[in-house]
């Protein structure tokens, strides 16, 4: 499933994302009512998290929040302008601020473990479309962190797009493969282990001349150790460090900033 960010009203979506606007009066005397867009944000992220994102209705955040769905709409418009506040909420968790220890591998690495841990603790954000950014203020503070722990790497505009887009389309593809990995033990009942378990053995039976026909994929089957999830977390360490010396073989050191255009246009290559 996929779902694509920026589709709703752009007034009051991005006035929601980047303003602070009153609560609304209900038009009757008394108490404002005791529920706010923060609120109203928090519940429909616990439901993506619970439930996964085709359970993510008003209706259903409504109710965690013991509302109807009706009463929301005073707060937000609908769901299109919530699941952009929800992914920019997320982001939010991402520490912001330039890096003062270690040099900007060190930095990139940390960038790229926070937003894969990150993805991997709401992996519904996984299914939001990156064709359009939703624009809001922690999403651009992710991008600029990349940028600033990039920068001392020297690129030149035209390298420093590509090297953020492999970098966020890396970090986000393997966070998708573990995710997709949990979510297939859950829905199917069977682990990993005992998956990859019974067609080895199956496998061996059938092809007792695997190691000979594919000598390349048993040695390096064969270098691997652990669990599936061990394994995951290795190929995305080892990729990130393979992408890390990429980077810097091609960082051309220059005291002239990225340029203007190179942040926007590297939205585009993320796609």
């Amino acid at each position: 499933m996929t779902v694509y960010a920026g589709q709703g009203d752009a007034q009051r979506s991005l006035a929601l994302l980047w303003g602070a606007p009153e609560e609304p009066r209900t038009g009757r005397s008394g108490p404002r009512p005791g529920l706010t867009v923060d609120a109203i944000v928090s519940a429909a992220i616990a439901v993506a998290d619970t439930e996964g994102m085709t359970a993510l209705s008003m209706r259903a955040v409504g109710e965690r929040l013991g509302r109807t769905a009706m009463a929301l709409y005073t707060y937000v418009p609908g769901k299109a302008e919530l699941l952009d506040l929800m992914h920019d909420r997320v982001l939010a968790e991402l520490p912001t601020g330039q890096r003062t220890v270690g040099g900007w591998q060190e930095a990139v690495t940390a960038w790229a473990e926070e937003l894969y841990a990150c993805y991997l603790r709401h992996p519904w954000v996984l299914q939001v479309s990156q064709a359009r950014p939703v624009l809001g203020p922690a999403e651009l503070a992710a991008m600029e962190a990349l940028l600033a722990a990039l920068r001392p790497a020297g690129l030149p505009p035209l390298r420093l797009r590509g090297a953020v887009a492999a970098l966020w389309q890396f970090v986000r593809g393997l966070a998708a493969a573990t995710a997709d990995a949990r979510g297939a033990a859950a829905a199917t009942g069977v682990t990993d282990e005992d998956w990859w378990s019974a067609r080895s053995a199956r496998l061996a039976e059938l092809a007792p001349d695997f190691a000979e026909r594919f000598p390349l994929l048993t040695a390096l089957q064969g270098a691997g150790g652990g669990s599936p999830e061990d394994g995951r977390l290795e190929a995305f360490r080892g990729g990130l460090a393979v992408l890390l010396d990429g980077i810097a073989a091609a960082a051309e050191p220059s005291s002239e900033p990225p340029g203007d255009r190179a942040w926007g246009t590297a939205w585009a290559d993320t796609a």
